[in-house]
């Protein structure tokens, strides 16, 4: 096994803003494994709440490189077993070598990584595109400049039912509320009932992650579904959210790559939990991994190419939220 690794700081075509913060770019770390003379490639972008910086993901990998380049790779769960535990406080990097080892996999096999879990598009699961958080009058500049069937808002300001009346004025898309943790349970019994009859079809993370008595309130009470993202990052976070949300949206990067997420797909269907799953801004390395697990998604946001004015792969194309991937084994992609 041979590694080689880029970063890179990625444009937004808009300044991107949740109730975290703003960011201009997207800082992300790709990984390349060559085995055998077969080449699988891996992205992790960087996200600054949770502390692990692409320069990180580098001095981890340069640390304990030579272990990784001897592993006898022949099946990629075995291969993240040892990379949990090589790197047990770095899931960012986990993931990355992660996707590139499925990615040499589907590659051995001749498959693309759908086939090779036995899964078949045997439906449309839409991708929706982001709408972040800005003045009003851009909110709306954003949407109409980008006509598209369901829209994921991000919410957590003084104005949120304010910003759903404006955008509900100027289109008949499909709304998702993504709060980021920002409200309060009084918040949330409040606004659930108008974001309803507003068109909204579910609402990510409203309270903070760790407020499950909140949440156990919110479950009983509301009207949409609740899909929980900052409070189910890992595989032990599943069965936590059980009886707190409606659903889970698992998102590789935190959870530490394909391997986990297959396994916390499977946890949340035997719970009769709703699946989600999203990006965090990746390129199409990154959105090519999620875009293979369609076949077994509820709901998608994986629209992290669209909202990048620059890309570093190809493979994948959208036509109005459809997500249209290659066909050839692995991942599918290849880069610019």
């Amino acid at each position: 096994m041979k590694v080689r690794y880029w970063s890179y700081n990625l444009p937004f075509k808009h300044p991107f803003t949740i109730s975290k913060g703003t960011k201009t770019h997207q800082p992300t770390f790709v990984v390349a494994l060559e085995h055998f003379g077969i080449i699988g490639y891996g992205e992790a972008p960087a996200i600054s709440y949770y502390d692990i910086p692409v320069e990180k993901m580098i001095e981890d990998l340069e640390s304990k490189k030579i272990f990784v380049e001897k592993f006898a790779f022949n099946d990629p769960s075995r291969f993240w077993h040892y990379l949990h535990h090589l790197f047990p406080k770095n899931s960012f990097l986990v993931c990355a070598l992660d996707i590139a080892a499925w990615d040499i996999y589907g590659k051995l096999r001749q498959k693309p990584l759908y086939k090779l879990w036995q899964t078949a598009f045997t439906k449309d699961v839409l991708t929706d595109y982001t709408i972040g958080i800005d003045s009003i009058e851009r909110m709306i500049e954003k949407m109409k400049e980008k006509p598209w069937p369901i829209y994921k808002i991000k919410l957590g300001t003084t104005h949120d039912l304010e910003i759903i009346e404006a955008l509900r004025k100027n289109t008949n898309a499909v709304f998702r509320v993504d709060a980021n943790a920002a409200w309060t349970t009084e918040e949330a019994l409040q606004k659930i009932p108008y974001l309803q009859k507003a068109g909204v079809e579910l609402i990510e993370q409203p309270l903070a992650k760790d407020d499950w008595d909140g949440m156990r309130i919110l479950f009983q009470k509301s009207s949409l579904p609740l899909i929980a993202d900052e409070s189910c990052v890992g595989e032990n976070d599943v069965e936590k959210c059980f009886e707190h949300f409606h659903g889970i949206n698992i998102k590789l990067t935190k959870c530490s790559g394909i391997t986990p997420a297959l396994r916390m797909i499977e946890k949340a269907r035997s719970l009769n939990m709703r699946v989600m799953m999203g990006c965090m801004n990746e390129s199409t390395i990154g959105s090519a991994a999620v875009a293979h697990f369609l076949p077994q998604l509820d709901y998608v946001d994986m629209d992290g190419p669209l909202l990048l004015a620059e890309d570093i792969a190809r493979g994948i194309d959208y036509d109005y939220g459809k997500i249209i991937i290659s066909d050839r084994p692995g991942l599918g992609i290849e880069l610019r």
